[in-house]
């Protein structure tokens, strides 16, 4: 008899009003964006470059949206594709779940890319500030996944296994979403603040954007072994699974981008005006 450890009394509710009901899943999207915002203010400020905290306050609501559409349509694309094209209209039901890390954060580069553009200052400069915060998000979200019960580990018969009520087969399981929240949350967090408290890699604009890339890239591909498929994917080529394969590009441009920095020059912030 495998034993397994009782799942806790979780709500993925935070708070019901009425009709009206508030998830954890989408409080820690916006704890998240909150903290990113507050966490590259403060990298950002004294540094007397661009992106500005004015920059910054401007472009949290560019990432929002990057997150939001990148996230669905990867979704859609990438993992449950058949069941968009029989009812089109689901892709509306954003309530009804459904979200990609990797389309997300596809979603969060082209916001970055064009709000920098716009602005006239490096994207990678914006890059490196966004990568220092966004594991924190990473944490959340994969906590968000554990309150839920959702995405959970494969078979196993280690002393830690739980048992998901979500689970139709009622099977010990590793509680892979805990282990993806140590890689790619606290792992990741900590690599990422470490690395820029060096002035050299600092200056070295575009290091911590394409450090962020590797470090989430291995951080997918060791915790995917942990992690149950998708039912309507399974194993794809090769034993791999969709995350795997999404994260393996990853790699290859987060190497790329740490081997040709610094990829140009920062741009000074304007002076303040007289008053």
């Amino acid at each position: 008899m495998i034993l397994a450890i009782p799942f806790p009394d979780l709500d993925p509710v935070a708070l019901a009003l009425g009709p009206i009901s508030i998830k954890w899943y989408g409080l820690a999207y916006a704890a998240g964006i909150a903290f990113a915002l507050w966490y590259c203010n403060r990298l950002a400020r004294n540094s007397g470059l661009r992106p500005t905290e004015d920059d910054l306050g401007d472009f949290v609501i560019w990432a929002a949206g990057g997150i939001l559409i990148g996230g669905r349509l990867f979704s859609i694309l990438f993992y449950n594709l058949d069941t968009y094209i029989n009812d089109p209209l689901e892709a509306l039901r954003v309530w009804h779940g459904g979200m990609s890390f990797h389309g997300g954060l596809t979603g969060v580069i082209a916001a970055i890319l064009l709000f920098s553009w716009r602005r006239g200052f490096s994207p990678f400069a914006l890059g490196d500030l966004v990568a220092c915060a966004a594991p924190v998000g990473l944490l959340l979200g994969r906590l968000a996944n554990f309150v839920n019960a959702e995405l959970w580990g494969r078979p196993t018969d280690v002393p830690w296994a739980m048992i998901f009520p979500t689970d139709p087969a009622g099977l010990p399981r590793h509680p892979s979403q805990l282990y993806q929240a140590g890689l790619e949350g606290v792992l990741l967090f900590i690599a990422i603040f470490l690395l820029a408290r060096n002035p050299t890699i600092r200056a070295r604009t575009g290091t911590l954007s394409g450090a962020f890339l590797i470090g989430y890239a291995i951080a997918r591909l060791v915790g995917e072994f942990f992690r149950q498929p998708d039912a309507q994917l399974g194993f794809l080529a090769f034993g791999t699974t969709m995350g795997q394969l999404l994260s393996m590009p990853m790699l290859i441009i987060g190497v790329w981008m740490v081997l040709r920095a610094p990829f140009g020059t920062p741009v000074p912030a304007p002076a303040p005006a007289q008053k």
